[in-house]
């Protein structure tokens, strides 16, 4: 435990990635004496270690999550040590798989790196699938924890990096312990650091050839109003916090909360607010929509997070309620709209709603019934804007999500991601969201726009660059160009076949080498 929770420290906001060089050969070490097991309780031993490590790197990782609860602490407070201790515990079953299929591929020596690798590289992708999937702090992230080594995400996507992370901070085991002749060991050890000498030097090339274009007669400006989410919904800040949004909104290049400029001047394209901007259904408030309208620039859209509402199929059930974001032109017009297609499990939904409703367990959204998932994943295109793609909150963690026009044979000019993230106050898990979100736009070279009630709020180029930026609790809005869009990297035109065929090779030479024993 105390091992994973080192590990945790590689993760943002410290991005300390040189502790996993010990974090992940203390695991390697841990796994070692259960190898000399029967079968059984070779496989039971190690996924022990396995969960233990993995309890240890979530609970330390993820203890930010019972911010959440204390926002309506009367109702939820009392969830705080299930919530905080639960997750890590379900998310730790995950590690546990993959060191105990790792044992199934241990050799003497580097061999038992490079299958611990294939294993917790397969376990890290089912746990980012299974039950709708939270790839939250992969191990991939460790290293890119600079913005040098990002730049392997280009080649090999998130998965890839978690591949490599595991072979290249556990390989200072391969020459300690039993396991092996040590010679061999110190010669992997040396490889794999030549190997993350290479990836450096990759990077660092990538990044002194980074020349980025804006897209012509594109202006960006993102609205960050800094609301507690405690004090969002209550029916007496409603209309002060609509007005915050509208001043905020206005102007040319506002730099505090006092903009306002005629918006008849003003050269925005696009007015970005926050998820669930509103504390009200926007779409059906005619008068805040003809506001909304008017606080943009005549040639602006005003991109907003809203809740939305559709009546239910009959005049007796209950209405349904979309997480959207709304497109609304200079005359309050909604001209297009994107409904969350992938909903926050207990944030926005209850699964198993009839057993586990019965039981007093509800949404923290406190929507009747949870939310309604979002069917459309698709491209979207408005006057003066390139085709975006729209992704709310954590929708932008997936990297097997994103680009969902490309199937369609699109490629999107740039990711609108819009969160709310103030229910996690000033704690790791703004950090961590931003830098995840940074991670899609260095895999596929695509920039990034991203706005946050609390922050952080960026515009942030195809390598990953942040050009312009507000901070964790700043009020405001930044003002820029908008990135053009790199070609396509190597691992948007190939994703995650590589991977797969390297992982294949290591199983089947793994697999070889014991049938040649066996005879």
């Amino acid at each position: 435990m105390l091992a994973g929770a080192l590990g945790a420290l590689a993760q943002a906001p410290v991005h300390a990635f040189p502790v996993l060089w010990l974090s992940f050969p203390l695991l390697v070490l841990l796994i070692d004496p259960a190898t000399d097991a029967p079968p059984l309780r070779r496989l039971r031993a190690a996924a022990w270690v396995g969960w233990c490590y993995g309890f240890g790197y979530f609970l330390a990782g993820l203890w930010w999550i019972g911010s959440a609860f204390l926002v309506d602490a009367a109702a939820f407070a009392w969830l705080i040590p299930v919530a905080v201790t639960a997750l890590p515990a379900g998310l730790a079953l995950f590690m546990a798989l993959g060191t105990a299929v790792a044992t199934l591929l241990w050799r003497p020596g580097p061999w038992r790196i490079a299958g611990l690798a294939v294993a917790l590289t397969g376990s890290e992708w089912l746990r980012g699938h299974i039950l709708t999937g939270f790839p939250w702090l992969s191990f991939g992230y460790g290293l890119a924890a600079t913005d040098t080594l990002m730049q392997t995400a280009s080649l090999v996507g998130l998965n890839g990096l978690t591949f490599l992370a595991v072979l290249l901070f556990a390989a200072p085991a391969a020459a300690l312990g039993r396991q092996g002749r040590p010679r061999d060991g110190l010669a992997f050890v040396g490889a794999t650091l030549l190997g993350l000498a290479g990836l450096a030097a990759f990077g660092a090339i990538r990044l002194a050839s980074a020349n980025v274009a804006d897209v012509p007669d594109v202006r960006l400006r993102l609205v960050q109003p800094a609301i507690d989410q405690a004090l969002k919904w209550l029916p007496e800040n409603r209309l002060k916090n609509f007005e915050d949004m509208l001043a905020l909104s206005r102007g040319p290049a506002p730099t505090s909360d006092t903009a306002t400029a005629d918006p008849a001047a003003d050269p925005t394209t696009l007015v970005v607010w926050p998820e669930t901007a509103t504390p009200f259904a926007l779409a059906d408030d005619g008068y805040a929509l003809a506001a909304a309208g008017a606080a943009i620039g005549p040639k602006s859209i005003l991109a907003a997070g809203s809740v939305r509402v559709e009546p239910g199929p009959d005049p007796t059930a209950e209405p349904r309620y979309f997480n959207s974001l709304l497109f609304i032109d200079p005359s309050g017009a909604v001209r297009s709209l994107y409904d969350k297609v992938h909903l926050v499990p207990f944030g926005e939904y209850v699964p198993f709603q009839g057993v586990l409703g019965a039981l007093g367990l509800g949404s923290l959204s406190n929507v009747v019934g949870g939310f309604s998932a979002g069917t459309d994943n698709r491209l979207i295109t408005l006057p003066g804007l390139p085709a975006f793609e729209p992704l709310i909150c954590y929708e932008i963690i997936f990297p097997d999500e994103v680009l969902a026009g490309a199937a369609r044979g699109q490629r999107p000019a740039f990711f609108l991601n819009v969160t709310n993230d103030a229910w996690f106050g000033d704690t790791a898990g703004p950090y961590q969201h931003f830098a995840q979100a940074r991670l899609r736009a260095v895999e596929q070279g695509i920039p990034l726009v991203r706005d946050a009630n609390t922050g952080i709020s960026a515009i942030v180029d195809g390598y990953g660059k942040v050009r312009q930026f507000l901070p964790l609790g700043a009020r405001g809005a930044v003002e820029g160009p908008l990135p053009g869009a790199l070609a396509s990297t190597i691992y948007g035109k190939l994703g995650n076949f590589p991977l797969v065929l390297i992982c294949a090779i290591i199983v089947i030479c793994s697999i070889t080498v014991r049938l040649r024993r066996l005879h």
